[in-house]
């Protein structure tokens, strides 16, 4: 008699996150700012949306929390969430408590390393979004990825 073994199981798990549809960078932004209370002005954070194929939030992730100036993102968390999530699309996020929307040098080179990484898993990371109290900065809108 011959015995079957299962290797692994699939199952849909009920989630109250909402699905929402991210047309825009603005879109985005403003799904995103729900993750910052008080503390958008006190110290920087940055946070992963993960989208699926047609562009429907299935899930977020805090990915590190800093200081004043800035925090230390790991590109590892980012896929690691990304694959667990079966996410096809990705958008990074982080606030500078400054009010400055103006991206640093660290903030692109970070967008490229995640960009080409997760790429090798065939996971897109669309943009990149910086968030003051006020407004936002996309590094995709204005051509920075």
């Amino acid at each position: 008699m011959t015995k079957t073994i299962q290797l692994y199981e699939l199952k849909k798990i009920q989630s109250e996150f909402p699905k929402t549809k991210i047309r825009s960078s603005a879109d985005a932004a403003e799904f995103i700012r729900q993750f910052y209370l008080e503390d958008i002005e006190i110290f920087e954070s940055s946070f992963i949306l993960l989208l699926n194929q047609a562009n429907y939030t299935i899930g977020y992730a805090k990915i590190s929390q800093g200081g004043v100036t800035g925090t230390v993102v790991d590109p590892r968390l980012v896929a690691k969430f990304a694959v667990e999530s079966l996410a096809t699309i990705v958008i990074l996020a982080h606030n500078h408590p400054s009010g400055n929307l103006t991206p640093s040098s660290v903030d692109k080179s970070l967008t490229d390393k995640i960009k080409n990484g997760l790429k090798l898993l065939d996971i897109n990371l669309v943009d990149h979004i910086i968030l003051t109290k006020e407004s936002y900065y996309s590094l995709a809108d204005e051509g920075d990825m």
